[in-house]
């Protein structure tokens, strides 16, 4: 454990949307460092900020855009659903502000209402280290999967690009500690995911969000009263509306999860469907609004632990 990485404090707290049939909540992992924003998104210069003045002071400070690592807990068809699993506790990272972390996640998935034993489904948007942590926690000091009744799921598509990719040590750190566990228990299914989506729970679909990996996912959850959309990192922070051509340092292709990124927000703009961030800071979710050429986002702050139909 890194003792320069101290367990956070957050209020404990659990947002979330009601889609009708479907309810959504955010469970918080940890609030990035302030210098995530300028590294992951190089574009993203005060003057650009500055063009979209809805981001202050919720998503932005007058220099930097703010980013977060949290899940999306999900109920779905009678199932319990979470969507990426952050960075996780005592996992050796290379990145100092992931390494050895110890939060409470785990505490507050429970408070949640979703205790790791009784968790369905796990979905992997892609097979980066800040969504795949939680994965696995160390049991008799061997990394075992955190949800032992659950299936995890990923692309195919996703999976084989990985598994033909020459990995520096970190990458192999993190699959060897977060993801092989998993595989090796036999917990991990590989999806095909068609252009039209794949429903893998009632009214949840992934759907194709390739770019900042081949194989990323975002996840359109179907609700009776409304839709939403969970991001993974095709949409990184709310600046990527009003400038959609600012792509992260890390995409693979960046020319391609531009596409993504316009293809998914035209879908959103002017409905009332919901944008889930990833990453996005409190108050994370919101609808999406053309403006002057542009999209801009609505915050929505949500509320505490939605019942569904409420």
């Amino acid at each position: 454990m890194n003792a320069t990485t101290p367990r956070q404090s957050i209020p404990v707290t659990t947002t979330g949307w009601s889609l009708g049939d479907i309810a959504v909540r955010r469970v918080d992992e940890i609030e990035l460092p302030r210098q995530t924003g300028p590294w992951l998104l190089p574009g993203v210069t005060p003057a650009v900020l500055d063009e979209a003045s809805w981001l202050r002071p919720d998503f932005a400070d007058a220099e930097v855009p703010r980013l977060a690592s949290h899940s999306f807990a999900v109920e779905a068809g009678g199932l319990r659903i979470v969507v990426d699993t952050g960075i996780g506790n005592a996992k050796p990272r290379a990145n100092p502000a992931w390494n050895g972390l110890d939060t409470d996640f785990l505490e507050r998935l429970t408070a949640a209402g979703f205790p790791p034993e009784s968790v369905d489904l796990v979905i992997t948007t892609h097979l980066h280290t800040d969504h795949v942590g939680w994965n696995t926690r160390l049991a008799g000091g061997n990394w075992a999967p955190t949800f032992p009744n659950a299936r995890y799921l990923t692309s195919r598509t996703e999976w084989e690009h990985w598994a033909a990719t020459d990995l520096d040590e970190a990458r192999t750190q993190m699959f060897r500690d977060s993801v092989h566990p998993v595989r090796d228990a036999g917990q991990y299914d590989l999806v095909h995911v068609p252009e039209q989506g794949h429903e893998v729970a009632p009214g949840v679909l992934l759907v194709p969000a390739p770019g900042h990996t081949p194989g990323q996912v975002a996840v359109e959850l179907r609700g009776s009263d409304r839709r939403a959309l969970i991001t993974g990192d095709s949409i990184h922070h709310p600046v990527q509306l009003s400038h959609p051509h600012v792509h992260s340092c890390v995409d693979i292709d960046p020319a391609q999860a531009i596409r993504t990124r316009t293809r998914l927000l035209d879908g959103l703009a002017d409905t009332d469907a919901l944008l889930l961030g990833t990453h996005f800071p409190r108050p994370t979710a919101g609808t999406v609004r053309r403006e002057h050429g542009r999209y801009r986002l609505l915050a929505e702050q949500g509320g505490e632990n939605p019942a569904i139909g409420a």
